[in-house]
């Protein structure tokens, strides 16, 4: 497996991770039933052997069930991996998020949490999840800087942040990685973000860069989203909105063939040829999934081809917003 760095581009202080992470939400939570623990502490295993070493989480999922998952999972090989992890949101006594916490003591106390269901003691990768609008980023930064201090986390990052916010963060604690959407369906980074966090030497960890499995090509307009699935009150995947974005796939689809590649390999590789300081998490919880996938690392786009993709994103005008409004409020700009 190939391995990327995250965070001063080049200046060898950065975290290196492999060039395709896992994300491990869909684990616990969003893609309807809850898969059986035993497969996943199985799979994820697998995942290592096949040399990912980079594994995404965080404590919202579940709530708490992810982080317990992977820790029990990767314990074996602690060393070995990088786990990444996020802190943010609030909870009430049984458990259910209620908003938005990036509080110091609230921090501190998340930490704690998550160290204790990950088997571990350090975190390597922590993000703030979402922006605390109550809380001024100096404050987190500052929370974490002590943490990192203490031992007990490697590395800072953000997550849906702003280039503003960003760079204030920065100003108080490094920040390692950005994690925010990004992908042939939803290139809104390119606009502000990626520019800042080339400029500050920040890595960037796209999250659904397979749009949530819309660029893996086994999306059609007549696919029914079952319960407990989250693409079922995105706008994006109502009816009239998947039906017109599948455009997108179609032109997609004429570089996988002439590539002898799937839809999804041309996604995955098309996001690794933007910089080198990019590194997808796709989340899957399938073996023939995840080694679809990673054959992606292999695939080499032309110039001829990475120009036919830009000219297919660009002649498409995805509809429908990434998220219901409540959670769209949420996103920092």
């Amino acid at each position: 497996m190939q391995t990327r760095t995250l965070g001063n581009h080049g200046s060898g202080s950065g975290l290196e991770v492999s060039a395709l992470g896992l994300g491990c939400m869909g684990m616990s939570q969003s893609f309807g039933a809850r898969p059986p623990r035993e497969e996943m502490i199985a799979f994820l295993r697998a995942a290592v052997e096949r040399g990912v070493t980079f594994f995404d989480t965080a404590e919202v999922y579940g709530p708490f069930h992810n982080e317990d998952l992977v820790g029990e999972a990767l314990e074996p090989v602690r060393d070995d991996v990088v786990i990444a992890t996020k802190f943010g949101f609030a909870f009430d006594e049984a458990g259910a998020q209620t908003g938005v916490s990036s509080r110091p003591e609230h921090i501190r106390a998340a930490v704690e949490g998550s160290l204790r269901r990950l088997r571990t003691d350090r975190i390597d990768l922590l993000y703030q999840h979402r922006v605390d609008p109550d809380v001024p980023i100096e404050e987190v930064a500052g929370t974490v800087k002590d943490l990192i201090a203490a031992g007990k986390v490697h590395h800072f990052g953000m997550s849906e942040a702003g280039a503003d916010t960003i760079r204030r963060a920065h100003a108080v604690q490094t920040v390692t990685a950005l994690q925010s959407e990004y992908s042939l369906f939803w290139r809104e980074p390119e606009e502000a973000v990626l520019p800042t966090l080339e400029e500050l030497g920040i890595g960037f960890v796209p999250f659904s860069p397979l749009g949530r499995g819309f660029l893996t090509g086994q999306v059609t307009a007549a696919t029914e989203f079952g319960e407990g699935d989250i693409r079922a009150t995105l706008p994006r995947f109502e009816k009239e909105a998947l039906k017109a974005n599948l455009a997108l796939v179609e032109l997609i689809t004429t570089v996988a063939e002439r590539k002898q590649a799937t839809v999804g390999q041309v996604a995955l590789a098309w996001l690794l040829a933007q910089k080198p300081w990019i590194t997808p998490i796709p989340g899957t919880r399938r073996l023939e999934r995840l080694d679809e996938n990673l054959a992606s690392t292999e695939l080499d786009l032309t110039d001829g081809d990475l120009a036919e993709l830009e000219e297919a994103s660009g002649s498409i005008q995805v509809q429908g917003e990434r998220y219901p409004e409540a959670l769209q409020r949420m996103i920092d700009r």
